[in-house]
């Protein structure tokens, strides 16, 4: 079994900051891609930003320059440091890991996901 919890999203003015957390725990052998994904109210779920094993990271066209993400494999930990935030940036933050596990004695690539944390940008 393995579980993503979620953690810093909530209310901020426009042009703040808000950093989230997402640490994966349970049966995992290792942690390939982590990432975080949005949706808004009426919208589908879009990428925000990705980041690989080895470090290589890929960032929604709305977010370039403004998010950062970064992880901590130690601690199978994925951060996402919001800077500059704006209103369109209000949504449900998903966390997603594609997590090498093993599930009845057979070892396998299962793709989990958060809970969600909101995060709502007032204008």
């Amino acid at each position: 079994q393995v579980q993503l919890v979620e953690s810093g999203g909530g209310l901020v003015q426009a042009g703040g900051s808000l950093r989230l957390s997402c640490a994966a725990s349970g049966s995992i052998r290792s942690i390939n891609a982590m990432g975080w994904y949005r949706q808004a109210p009426g919208k589908q779920r879009e990428l925000v930003a990705g980041i690989f094993s080895g470090g290589s990271t890929n960032y929604g066209d709305s977010v370039k320059g403004r998010f950062t993400i970064s992880r901590d494999n130690a601690k199978n930990t994925v951060y996402l440091q919001m800077n500059s935030l704006k209103p369109e940036d209000t949504a449900v933050y998903y966390c997603n890991a594609e997590i090498t596990t093993t599930q009845r004695g057979v070892v396998g690539l299962v793709a989990y996901w958060g809970q969600g944390t909101q995060v709502t940008v007032s204008s």
